[in-house]
């Protein structure tokens, strides 16, 4: 099951519901600029309802340098860790390959905020390589999970860092 919780932008909850439609899977979603941690919140309870046991939850993209942004994502976190036991699960943090040394501060940022376990580096299908995925996990420990290399439905894949050392090395 999915959750559309980004309210910020305008688009973006119907974008997340073109995609469950898509892939097939059910959707919970709130107004724009409606209370995300609410949103999710009935996320979780529609998960448990339904007998789903898996639950991806789309927060809105965020800046580190915005305070009450970060303070809304700390709140969407406690959200879920006081509705489900162990959660959340995974955390993962979605960087644009291109984003650069940028990656870095922003991956701190949001490991401190709510201890992300994870990175999904997205855009590898331009001239951007993603090397700061190095420093990422030399500095902050956070493995890369998943690759995204365009905007379709089979553009996402678990990342496979031989692979990708390779790449780098391609003309």
């Amino acid at each position: 099951m999915m959750v559309a919780g980004d309210t910020f932008r305008a688009a973006a909850i119907d974008q997340l519901k073109i995609w469950s439609e898509r892939a097939g899977v059910p959707i919970v979603s709130g107004q724009p600029g409606g209370d995300p941690a609410a949103i999710i919140y009935d996320g979780i309870r529609a998960t448990r309802g339904r007998g789903y046991d898996l639950l991806l939850i789309d927060t809105a993209g965020r800046l580190h340098t915005k305070f009450n942004l970060m303070k809304e994502i700390e709140k969407i976190y406690r959200v879920c860790k006081q509705s489900v036991h162990a959660a959340p699960h995974e955390v993962l943090l979605v960087l644009d390959a291109p984003t650069g040394q940028n990656a870095l501060v922003q991956a701190q940022k949001f490991k401190e905020a709510v201890n992300v376990t994870g990175v999904v580096l997205t855009k590898l299908d331009g001239t951007a390589k993603g090397g700061m995925v190095f420093a990422i996990y030399q500095e902050l420990g956070l493995p890369v999970r998943f690759i995204g290399t365009g905007e379709g439905i089979d553009d996402l894949a678990e990342f496979d860092p031989d692979q990708f050392v390779a790449g780098l090395f391609q003309e």
